[in-house]
C-alpha cells in the first residue's frame, strides 16, 4: 500500500513527510484492519509532524481521523463485520486495569496509546485499530462530512465539558478552526451565546455564519464578559488575555495537546475572583460517544476542504498557513 511517513520532524515548508510504499498491516487478534475512506487534518498531525510532540514511534504514519470500512478482523473480535463502517480516533488503547481507567479516567491512563503517534494511522490506504476502541458510524452521513468529528468534534467536546458552561452562558472561543467550528454548533444548540476570537477574516466570517453573536481578531476584548472560554489556538500569550475576558467565577479551558509557552500570570486581573484555568487530555470513549449523537440530535455539520491522500503534505502547510476555514478532510484518490 501507499502511505506517508514522518522522515524526521521539521517545518512542514521543509517537507517532513515522504510518500512510501510499505506491507498491509496485519491487525492484531484485538484489532481492525480498515481501508480508509477519508482522513481528516488535525492540527496534532503537524504537531507529530514539526515534532511539537516528542516521536513516539520514528516513521511513524500521521492521521487520526479516519472513516474506513472493515477489510479484516482479527481472531479474538466479534460484532464487527468486513464492510462495516467504523471511525478511527486518537485514542488508540489504554491498559483498562489503573485507577484512572477505573475511575472512568481512561483519558489519563498512563498506558494509553495514540492513533498517528504510536501505531500508524489514516494518512495511508490501509491501517488498524484495537475493535473496542472503533466507533460504529451511521450510514446516512457521507465519509468527508464524517472525519473531522472523530477528533476536532470529540476534543471540542470535551473541551466545552472541561469549560463547565452554565446552561444560557456566554461563552468564548479562541481560535476558530476544524475543532471549534464544532464545538460552537453544540454550545449553540444548547442556548449559549457565543463570541470568537480568532485571526483571519474567513474564520470570523464562518463564526458569524454560524450564529456567533460577534467574531472578532484573536486578541481583542469580546463585547461582554465571559463565563466560560477555550483555548483551541497553540497559543501560550492568549491564555492571560482569555483570562481577563471571564466574568468572575469563570472558566478556561485549554483545548490543545501542545501550547506555546504562557507568559507569567497576573493574579489580581488574571486569577482572582475564583477564575479557573483546565487543561483537557485526550478523552474517553464515552465523549466519543455522547459527541457523535449528539451531532446528529443537533445537525452539527464540518465545513470541509477536500484533498486528494497524495497532497497530504501540502494539505498540512495550508493548515498551517490558515489558507482554509473549517477543516481538511483528505479523501483516498489511491484505492
Amino acid at each position: 500500500m501507499r502511505a506517508w511517513t514522518v522522515t524526521g520532524p521539521r517545518p512542514v515548508e521543509e517537507g517532513p513527510l515522504r510518500f512510501v510504499e510499505k506491507p498491509v498491516p496485519v491487525p492484531g487478534d484485538d484489532e481492525l484492519l480498515v481501508h480508509v475512506r477519508a482522513c481528516g487534518v488535525c492540527r496534532t498531525d503537524l504537531h507529530v509532524a514539526e515534532g511539537d510532540l516528542p516521536v513516539h514511534r520514528p516513521g511513524v504514519t500521521p492521521g487520526h481521523e479516519v472513516v474506513g470500512v472493515v477489510a479484516g478482523r482479527g481472531r479474538a473480535v466479534s460484532g464487527l463485520e468486513p464492510g462495516d463502517r467504523v471511525g478511527v480516533a486518537w485514542l488508540r488503547r489504554t491498559d483498562g486495569t489503573c485507577a484512572y481507567c477505573a475511575r472512568g479516567a481512561e483519558n489519563l491512563c498512563p498506558a494509553s496509546r495514540y492513533t498517528g503517534w504510536d501505531a500508524d494511522g489514516g494518512y495511508a490506504e490501509y491501517t488498524t485499530v484495537p475493535a473496542a476502541f472503533a466507533y460504529p458510524l451511521p450510514g446516512e452521513v457521507d465519509d468527508v462530512a464524517l472525519a473531522p468529528l472523530l477528533c476536532a468534534g470529540i476534543i471540542g467536546y470535551r473541551a466545552l465539558r472541561r469549560a463547565a458552561l452554565p446552561p444560557g452562558g456566554r461563552l468564548g472561543l479562541y481560535g476558530f478552526g476544524g475543532s471549534a467550528h464544532l464545538c460552537a454548533q453544540v454550545a449553540l444548540a444548547r442556548g449559549a451565546t457565543v463570541h470568537v476570537m480568532t485571526r483571519g477574516e474567513a474564520p470570523r466570517r464562518l463564526a458569524l455564519e454560524l450564529g456567533a453573536a460577534s467574531a472578532q481578531d484573536a486578541y481583542a476584548s469580546p463585547p461582554e464578559p465571559l463565563d466560560s472560554a477555550i483555548l483551541f489556538a497553540p497559543v501560550g500569550d492568549l491564555v492571560p488575555v482569555a483570562l481577563r475576558a471571564l466574568d468572575r467565577g469563570g472558566v478556561l479551558s485549554v483545548a490543545g495537546i501542545h501550547l506555546s509557552d504562557t507568559p507569567p500570570l497576573h493574579y489580581a486581573s488574571e486569577l482572582f475572583y475564583e477564575k479557573e484555568l483546565r487543561s483537557v487530555t485526550s478523552n474517553t470513549r464515552e465523549d466519543g460517544r455522547e459527541f457523535l449523537a449528539l451531532a446528529a440530535r443537533y445537525g452539527v455539520r464540518a465545513t470541509t476542504h477536500t484533498y486528494p491522500l497524495s497532497a497530504a503534505q501540502q494539505a498540512l502547510r495550508d493548515l498551517k498557513a490558515g489558507r482554509f476555514d473549517g477543516a481538511a478532510v483528505l479523501v483516498n484518490d489511491l484505492s
